[in-house]
């Protein structure tokens, strides 16, 4: 790897990580640090390299290291579970990212130029602004955002802030209380039962393919500065459009806190700035998913 700038992807074995770094491989050096609280080493891209540890570590596990980029991905990610998980998501996005942080500071105040990318959550948007609060993840999620954005310009320091919409994609989790929707339902059809989705199934989600979120954060982590680049998919579904999709066969639960009701999509800037959409569909990719039922 002589002659290449390094990036590291925190997360780099989870949903995202492996297709950005599919994407990263031609041109950088790439290394991922990922705990495999949800990653897997199956999701491992030969010429990459793995640092097996927690984010709250990244000084002592990769102190050596001088990226150009650092895309964090690595932070809990489930809305719902989270007020059962309250402490890990604390560990993990609060301790870990603060981590993160400091070692993005350490690199940048020595002239290195080292960007961060922050993978922020679109439920800072969500229900017209009140869906910051509406769960644990959603609150430090958000607060996050701003902390990045502090740093910048308290430390002059390059960074970009992104904001997720339902990433979906063949890594997804189909099982356990990690499971993804898309990943629980194609779980379902397959094994012939029942399609379950939590009440009232009114509230709307815009599903975005994965290998569009990786493009998107290429181009934001070579070209991108500042903070609301939205990466989603303009299509929104209820979630009982996307069960119907797979089935008719479908059984209500009952409705749990922190679900939300709508999310805004906003991805002018990226549009405007790098010319970037979508090329996913959901319909197509559940079409995909029912085709191999066996």
């Amino acid at each position: 790897m002589a002659g290449k700038q390094t990036v590291l992807v925190t997360g780099g074995a989870g949903l995202i990580g492996p297709s950005l770094i599919e994407l990263l491989l031609p041109k950088y050096r790439v290394i991922s640090l990922d705990n495999y609280f949800i990653g897997s080493e199956q999701n491992h891209i030969k010429g990459a390299e793995y640092v097996k540890g927690h984010t709250k570590d990244i000084e002592s596990l990769l102190g050596k290291e001088n990226p150009v980029i650092i895309f964090h991905l690595a932070e809990y990610s489930r809305v719902e579970q989270s007020f059962e998980d309250v402490a890990l998501v604390w560990e993990l996005n609060v301790e870990g990212t603060f981590r993160v942080l400091e070692y993005w500071r350490k690199r940048g105040s020595t002239g290195g130029g080292c960007k961060l990318v922050y993978a922020g959550s679109s439920t800072k948007f969500a229900d017209g602004g009140l869906g910051r609060d509406q769960s644990p993840y959603a609150w430090m999620k958000a607060s996050n955002t701003e902390l990045v954005r502090n740093y910048g310009h308290w430390f002059h320091l390059p960074y970009a802030v992104t904001y997720f919409y339902n990433n979906y994609g063949p890594r997804e989790l189909s099982e356990g209380p990690y499971a993804s929707v898309l990943g629980k339902f194609k779980k379902q059809y397959w094994a012939g039962e029942p399609i379950t989705v939590v009440a009232p199934g009114t509230q709307k989600r815009n599903f975005t393919h994965v290998e569009d979120t990786a493009r998107a954060l290429l181009l934001v982590g070579e070209k991108g500065e500042g903070a609301e680049y939205g990466i989603g998919s303009p299509e929104s579904y209820s979630m009982l459009e996307i069960a119907k999709m797979f089935s008719d066969n479908i059984v209500m639960l009952p409705e749990r806190k922190g679900n939300r009701m709508e999310s805004i999509v906003d991805t002018s800037r990226i549009e405007n700035e790098f010319g970037w959409k979508p090329q996913h569909a959901v319909r197509e990719y559940i079409e995909s998913l029912k085709a191999q039922k066996k």
